[in-house]
């Protein structure tokens, strides 16, 4: 352990989901050592551009227009609108700027929008991501000659589970998207969610992709469901919270030098339970009352809890 690799086996990620859990977190604490300053957290903001109106059928998503979540559907943001947003984050610490729009995936006149979007938040000096569905090899290519720092494009969950979560796109689609991404030269952002009604097979497995594609993502996002009503997917029965710090502890000695983002869900975990994830080596977090249309802890929360366990916001790679 401790070792970049992309050849671990199914039996082998199945073998650490079964260490004790104090033995797990004592690893992952070690190789987390080995590769990052174990009080730094790299911290970004996340901006819904376009909401709503998406015809995938993601059962967990309230923007799908499958399903009657009470959302307003909003057109795409004008530049400046973005800019603000973009400027009020970097003032609040955030060193990444993602934004993410609902679509299958983005038209050209879409895209060309994003574009100008891109290059205005890296001229802020902030790094940029961005999530807009499914990309082509052409499209990934134009967000990179933008600057696009990160693209974010998560499997969600196991490829055996997934079509019980989405049916609109294949499990390949994901991976094609990926691939293209790779190949344009841009950061892979991907991770998956926990609470889709999956197993921990399906939680091994899912990370057993992840670690190894022909390289590591480096940002791997762990989600916990934020159940919405009105969605398939609401009142399934939530994860426990130390299975969920296991997720973070395997993610993190499977893909030893990848950021591991405590994403989605912090709303609903109690302080303790993200500082066992610190420790277990989550090293990343959204700052941001929202996370697209879902709530998240505001920035001063997460400042008197960076503050509690003696941790600093990370440098942005761009200023380093």
């Amino acid at each position: 352990m401790g070792l970049v690799r992309n050849d671990w086996t199914l039996d082998e990620v199945r073998a650490l989901f079964d260490l004790p859990f104090a033995d797990l977190i004592f690893h992952a604490q070690r190789v987390h050592r080995q590769n990052f300053d174990p009080n730094q957290v790299q911290v970004s903001t996340l901006l819904s551009i376009k909401t709503g109106a998406c015809p995938e059928d993601c059962a967990y998503c309230s923007q799908s227009i499958r399903f009657k979540t009470g959302l307003e559907s909003e057109p795409l943001l004008a530049l400046e609108e973005v800019m603000e947003k973009a400027r009020a984050a970097k003032a609040n610490g955030a060193t990444r700027f993602c934004m993410g729009a609902a679509y299958r995936s983005p038209k050209p006149k879409q895209l060309g929008q994003i574009v100008e979007m891109v290059k205005s938040v890296s001229a802020l000096g902030m790094e940029t991501c961005a999530t807009l569905g499914m990309l082509t090899a052409e499209q990934a290519r134009e967000l990179k000659q933008a600057g696009l720092d990160y693209y974010n494009h998560n499997l969600d969950t196991s490829e055996s589970h997934y079509d019980k979560v989405i049916t609109t796109r294949t499990y390949q689609d994901r991976l094609d998207t990926l691939q293209a991404v790779r190949e344009a030269g841009i950061n892979v952002c991907c991770g998956g969610i926990l609470g889709l009604g999956e197993t921990v097979l399906d939680r091994a497995q899912l990370l057993h992709t992840l670690a190894t594609l022909p390289e590591h993502p480096q940002s791997v996002p762990v989600n916990q469901l934020v159940q919405v009503p009105g969605t398939p997917l609401y009142g399934v029965e939530k994860p426990d919270a130390l299975d969920f710090v296991r997720v973070i502890a395997v993610a993190r000695l499977l893909m030893p030098r990848s950021h591991v983002r405590l994403s989605a869900g912090r709303n609903g975990m109690s302080d303790e339970t993200q500082a066992l994830c610190f420790l277990a080596g989550a090293n990343s977090i959204f700052y941001g009352e929202k996370l697209l249309t879902t709530d998240n802890p505001d920035e001063h929360h997460d400042h008197r809890l960076f503050e509690r366990l003696g941790i600093r916001p990370e440098a942005s790679a761009q200023s380093a």
